[in-house]
């Protein structure tokens, strides 16, 4: 009760209107998934599919209001010559996080794989969870139900949240402001005065930033559930590491890969029915899902076209190549995916590729890029050694430590660095303005 007033405190001092729509949809969804429970024990299936479908009809209709109704009429706009009024409708925070977490909850409940929770107030404590809820990962009802009902707060798992946040916490304040803050200023550049070289250090930039950003709202939900004993999986896996977009996107956005997976993917047939048609459209709705803009939708398209190709034969010539190849082959398509990702605005989007690959005639370099660049090497340097598993090779020796003098001086050490952390990353955020959430649009 207590985490759940607190979560409904915290959503409200950002969205206090909106709120409602949170609890309603929460209320709508415990009503359904019980009434799916009980026409499933009583047999009655066509009313089972029918709350099924009512639940689907108002997550999704909601989604679509809040979320894509100006977009379409922007479009209908566009194709008619029509001058229909655009809906201005500002989009709840998260809205697309707790959707999909509520979804999943109904349909697990349809499958049978999950029971419905019989008090309205802790599923809204899960759904309404200020851990996760703005940015997330995408919680499963069926991942946390055990320890919604039961769960235990130890000292080491306390210990491990607040590394955990800190480390987050400073992913998010070190890293990704940083290079947010230097990205755009290749980014959003006049293209006519962008050096080739410029174009590819704002991408190379900005695909740090998202990383970092996105990897460390995980870490900080991951932490802080872990403080109030919650579990929940790893969202990131150091994808940058990865030989393939296939493996990418096993190890990026976990949560999101893992639900378009298993609710559209695998029930439209998966690998054994209609492979590429299915690939198509779980990477057409994943685009979608990112944004109300067409960028989204070709990055989207991008990434499914490059996952059937994959499939159908240069997955085993990867394979086959030194690993530096390949590890290549994935971080230059990464750069022009976030290329697309970011430029809302399509012609800016041919414009900008333009002067990447020399075809806009732009001069290679400009000395403020090679400003730019050595007075913020040795932080570049350390932002890309730390996309790579270091911190995992260090908490496996520390964990591999059996001397108790040692073990309680790695303790020490890292409490002293949770603190320096913790007080660094205030101390940015207070003296700079420059503190962005790129997941407004989510």
């Amino acid at each position: 009760m207590v985490l759940l007033l607190f979560s409904l405190f915290f959503y409200s001092w950002g969205e206090p209107v909106w709120v409602f729509l949170l609890m309603l949809t929460a209320f709508l969804d415990y009503t359904w998934a019980k009434c799916i429970e009980y026409f499933n024990l009583t047999g009655q299936q066509r009313r089972k599919k029918i709350a099924l479908i009512a639940s689907l009809v108002f997550d999704l209709g909601m989604l679509g209001v809040f979320k894509y109704s100006g977009f379409v009429v922007e479009n209908i706009n566009l194709l008619t010559g029509l001058s229909l009024p655009v809906p201005q409708i500002a989009l709840p925070i998260g809205i697309s996080f707790y959707t999909f977490q509520t979804i999943s909850y109904v349909l697990d409940v349809y499958r049978g794989q999950v029971a419905a929770q019989k008090r309205y107030y802790k599923y809204l404590m899960y759904l309404s969870s200020y851990h996760q809820l703005v940015a997330g990962p995408i919680v499963r009802y069926s991942d946390v139900a055990a320890e919604i009902e039961n769960r235990t707060v130890s000292a080491q798992d306390f210990s491990e949240g607040i590394t955990r946040f800190c480390l987050g916490l400073t992913k998010k304040v070190v890293v990704a402001n940083v290079a947010g803050s230097l990205a755009g200023n290749y980014l959003d550049a006049d293209l006519a005065s962008l050096s080739v070289a410029g174009a590819w250090f704002g991408v190379l930039l900005y695909t740090l930033q998202i990383y970092y950003d996105f990897s460390a709202y995980s870490d900080m939900a991951i932490g802080l559930g872990r403080m109030f004993g919650f579990h929940y999986h790893q969202n990131f896996n150091y994808p940058y590491i990865a030989k393939s977009v296939t493996e990418f996107w096993r190890r990026w956005h976990i949560s999101l890969s893992s639900f378009f997976r298993d609710y559209v993917y695998i029930p439209l047939g998966g690998k054994y029915r209609h492979q590429i048609f299915n690939i198509c459209v779980v990477w057409f709705l994943t685009g979608l899902w990112h944004g109300a803009s067409w960028n989204f939708i070709l990055w989207g398209v991008f990434y499914g076209a490059l996952l059937i190709v994959e499939k159908l034969g240069l997955l085993k010539v990867l394979e086959k190549i030194p690993s530096v190849f390949s590890h290549l082959y994935l971080l230059f398509l990464t750069l022009i995916g976030w290329t697309i990702f970011y430029t809302t605005d399509l012609g800016k989007l041919g414009g900008y590729f333009g002067v990447m690959f020399g075809l806009s005639g732009n001069a290679l370099s400009d000395p403020q890029l090679s400003i730019t660049f050595m007075n913020n090497l040795f932080w570049l340097i350390a932002a890309v050694l730390f996309c790579m598993p270091i911190t995992q090779l260090v908490k496996r020796w520390a964990q591999a430590q059996r001397s108790e003098g040692v073990r309680a001086g790695i303790s020490i050490v890292n409490a002293i660095m949770n603190v320096m952390l913790l007080f660094v990353c205030t101390a940015m955020l207070v003296g700079d303005s420059y503190n962005p959430f790129l997941y407004f649009r989510f």
